[in-house]
């Protein structure tokens, strides 16, 4: 039998925190270069600067639902939608 402590705990959903940010910025990455445009434009069109989308796109950065919202709308994609570009692979969480 297995002891789950409080820090494995807290490990496990670190390492998916830090998952989901990735997989954001992947999301947000793959479609701006599918719309051709460049880390500035979807800056501008953000009302970002250019690191902010760099630092997103790298997973560095948490955001909030608003934030996903900007993104989302200035990607051309209706928020729910854009949930479905950053489900894991075969996953449905």
């Amino acid at each position: 039998m297995y002891l789950i402590t409080w820090f494995s705990v807290s490990r496990i959903a670190n390492r998916e925190f830090v998952e989901i940010k990735k997989r954001f910025g992947l999301a947000v990455q793959r479609r701006r270069r599918a719309e051709g445009i460049s880390q500035e434009e979807l800056a501008m069109r953000i009302g970002a600067d250019q690191g902010y989308v760099s630092r997103i796109e790298a997973g560095q950065m948490n955001v909030t639902l608003e934030t996903v919202e900007e993104f989302a709308e200035a990607l051309g994609l209706d928020f729910a939608d854009f949930f479905d570009l950053v489900k894991p692979p075969g996953g449905t969480d």
